[in-house]
């Protein structure tokens, strides 16, 4: 028996473990699907085809012998930027790679908790942009509208979920890079605590500004597949107590003081929030209020906290120029950035990372009058594939930044934060905003995130078949 492509992550694991289907059927069904929209979407860099057939079958000998863990045989994606044994992680980046010979931290959680990696999905070089499209591997598309991108850097990743593809995938998060998308593909998108998900075999990941989230269609989903993620390689420098997601899932909240927060974050260029994407928002508040919290407008004191991103976002992209085999190869806007990462990793960089506990402290005030901040995730909605592709480098920045001013300040602190779907604008194109928290948060946001989940059921939306045939073998 195969399931429904509205099956999620849970419902996928519950129906294997109760043996109403088997991890090959739904693995057969995932790759059916991936190679039917292949053309369309272009969300997988790597198909794990043979592979995860094999993986599939130990996890039936498995089920038969009476084994059970939280994903046995379930079929799960990741973002090309964590490393699959036997796989090559080109990051983006054009190029043929060398396989890698050991699974990154987070990949050997997922196989320790019984889930089949049936592949790994695009993203931009060394997930720079808010679009997943390159010459590596071409342009991958929004399920919603095959003309607008999905969003980045973990476009691959929500784009597999929002088309049914498999019911969720990780994701990493440096400036926005799990939220984005999630917002642009009416997704969950979960960022966590620094830490919360290792990054191993790199302690920090471009100097401590990106993690790794996850990506479903609902928050008990998302929050499954981060406790099956969780923990932490031996060697880590950041290692947070741990929380129990898929528990938050079930507790309610209480009654929280939220703040709305619309307006942008310190910004080089002028950034402004779009007036169909504020409605939205504010339709979200609204609803929040009818829920019983107190929702009142406040900005958190972000001062300027953007002099302290750019250092380490260009200092990690020069780290992992310096170690690409095709530097050539490179699009000239990330040899610009490594540049300046080179001019910027010294003094400036360890300033910049020092001001991280300044930062920390200050907006921690913020959370002594408020549980949660709510604000866009992006001020427009999607744009259209090629819009930011041939720009030169400051053309883009400029358009990323009036596109995608709010997500990055919490990759600055580290802290965790929840895109929530928030709707449609302009003839079906999706939009989100994030409910933001301090350090170690993930629990009340997760329970947050839920109740209005609960009230609005937006999992139940699918996107148009026109733009995600679905396969035989669904």
């Amino acid at each position: 028996m195969t399931l429904d492509r509205a099956a999620g992550l849970a419902e996928s694991a519950r129906a294997l473990a109760e043996g109403e289907t088997t991890s090959r059927a739904l693995v057969e069904q995932a790759l059916a699907r991936i190679e039917a929209t292949q053309p369309s979407l272009n969300a997988f860099r790597i198909v794990r085809a043979e592979a995860a057939l094999a993986e599939a079958d130990a996890a039936d000998r498995q089920l038969a012998a009476g084994m059970r863990t939280p994903l046995l045989g379930v079929p799960v994606a990741v973002k090309d930027d964590m490393d699959v044994a036997g796989e090559p992680t080109a990051f983006g980046c054009d190029g043929e790679f060398p396989p890698v010979t050991e699974d990154g931290e987070a990949v050997r959680r997922l196989r320790a908790a019984g889930a089949v990696i049936v592949g790994k999905t695009n993203t931009c070089e060394f997930g720079q942009w808010p679009f997943t499209e390159g010459p590596a591997f071409g342009a991958t598309r929004n399920p919603w509208h095959p003309e607008h991108t999905p969003g980045g850097s973990s476009g691959g990743s929500a784009a597999a979920v929002a088309a049914g593809l498999v019911p969720a995938a990780l994701g990493s998060d440096g400036a926005g890079s799990v939220r984005i998308p999630a917002s642009w593909t009416h997704l969950v998108g979960i960022k966590p605590q620094r830490g919360r998900i290792s990054t191993w075999p790199r302690g920090e990941s471009f100097q401590g500004i990106t993690v790794n989230g996850t990506l479903a269609r609902t928050v008990a989903d998302a929050a499954l597949l981060l406790d099956a993620a969780s923990g932490n390689h031996e060697r880590d420098p950041h290692r947070p107590a741990a929380v129990n997601a898929l528990e938050a899932v079930g507790r309610e909240p209480g009654r929280l003081r939220i703040a709305l927060s619309l307006k942008p974050p310190f910004t080089a260029v002028p950034a402004r929030l779009q007036p169909e994407v504020r409605a939205r928002v504010l339709q979200l508040a609204e609803q929040l209020s009818r829920l019983g919290h107190v929702v009142e407008e406040a900005d958190p004191p972000y001062g300027q906290i953007g002099l302290t991103f750019v250092p380490r976002a260009t200092a990690g992209i020069a780290e992992r120029v310096a170690e690409t085999p095709f530097p050539a190869l490179l699009d000239r806007r990330t040899r610009e950035a490594a540049r300046l990462g080179r001019l910027l990793g010294g003094v400036p960089l360890r300033a910049a990372r020092r001001a991280e506990v300044v930062l920390q402290r200050r907006i921690g005030t913020f959370f002594e009058s408020y549980d949660v901040v709510l604000a866009p995730t992006t001020a427009a909605p999607p744009p259209r594939i090629g819009a930011m592709l041939q720009l030169s480098g400051f053309a883009t920045d400029r358009a990323m930044i009036a596109a995608c001013p709010y997500a990055w300040p919490w990759n600055v602190l580290g802290w965790p934060g929840v895109n929530v779907p928030a709707g449609f604008v302009n003839g079906g194109l999706p939009v989100g905003a994030q409910l933001l928290g301090p350090a170690g948060s993930e629990p009340l946001l997760i329970s947050l995130a839920a109740q209005l989940e609960a009230e609005l059921r937006w999992h139940e939306a699918w996107p148009p078949q026109r733009a995600v045939p679905d396969s035989p073998a669904a």
